[in-house]
């Protein structure tokens, strides 16, 4: 009686087992399916014939408002250096000479303090979005630190939550910051020139950045308000558009050289480079532009160089 008890338990086992090695090599399939949904490019559109935009006669000056006094945003420069926030700059030594060039553009709370040797210490332009607004004004001797004599701070972000019209809690912090120190120039990007922003975006890539669900980065922005400003650029730490995909893989890197435990930079890029829900930055297929703009804009790239 208990032998022939076993054989449906025995019976059941069996499907059981079945069953979980099924489920087993689902999800591994699955799992192998969405790597490489992960790895498959946004990248300009493949029918996409880039129309070459004079960037220089693009929008001029008039797309910046003060967001306090009557200032006007006149910054010119034969030389730039863009330090970008990748952890590519550390190790570099090169904050010498960073702070030796004519015009420093640094983004976002990107900090000097600490880091000197590596990314410099002076700061002309600081390019800021309006998600990091609350980190540059709630340390503002951090960011204002060794700056130039006249510096120049660009916020950039949706119109209601910075512009002047709106005068909303964003706005107003960076207001009482223009009028703490005088010495700084703030400026607020307009509506229509976000809207200028967008349309570069379309008419570099191909993609609508809205119907693709795609947020621009501030190294978009920043990129661009460079071409405007200066007659030659050097960017530090930015990695080339190909350097993600390159086999074998290559070695993890913080997404900022400021915060060592922050997500690895890669997976950052690809997930946001094949993210089809919610908003997503694309960061490979702004460094394809980036790479066409770098010979008509007198563009170099080190730390990598490429």
């Amino acid at each position: 009686m208990g032998l022939s008890g076993k054989g449906p338990q025995s019976h059941r086992m069996v499907i059981f087992a079945a069953v979980f090695i099924l489920m087993t090599l689902l999800i591994l399939y699955s799992s192998n399916t969405v790597n490489d949904n992960v790895y498959a490019p946004f990248h300009v559109a493949t029918n996409h014939v880039a129309k070459v935009t004079d960037l220089k006669k693009w929008s001029g000056k008039d797309g910046y408002v003060p967001v306090y006094g009557n200032k006007n945003m006149t910054l010119h420069c034969h030389n730039c250096a863009l330090v970008t926030s990748s952890s590519h700059v550390l190790g570099t030594r090169a904050g010498e000479e960073i702070d030796h060039t004519e015009c420093v553009i640094r983004m976002n709370d990107a900090p000097t303090l600490g880091y000197g040797s590596d990314v410099g210490n002076r700061t002309t332009l600081r390019v800021v979005a309006h998600s990091s607004v609350f980190r540059v004004v709630r340390r503002p001797n951090e960011f204002l630190h060794h700056t130039d004599s006249n510096p120049v701070m660009i916020f950039w972000g949706p119109p209601n939550k910075i512009g002047k019209d709106a005068k909303g809690t964003l706005y107003r912090l960076i207001q009482r910051v223009s009028m703490t120190y005088s010495n700084v120039s703030c400026f607020s990007i307009t509506a229509s020139k976000m809207r200028r922003f967008d349309s570069l975006f379309h008419r570099e890539t191909g993609r609508d950045r809205q119907k693709s669900h795609s947020w621009l980065s501030t190294g978009w922005f920043t990129m661009v308000i460079a071409i405007e400003i200066c007659d030659n650029i050097k960017v530090y730490g930015m990695v080339p558009p190909s350097y993600c995909g390159r086999k074998p893989a290559t070695k993890k890197m913080p997404y900022h050289y400021y915060k060592p435990r922050g997500p690895d930079e890669c997976i950052t890029y690809i997930q946001n480079e094949s993210g089809r829900r919610g908003n997503h930055h694309r960061f490979i297929t702004e460094k394809q532009v980036f790479s066409r703009w770098a010979k008509q804009y007198n563009i170099t790239f080190t730390h990598p160089r490429w």
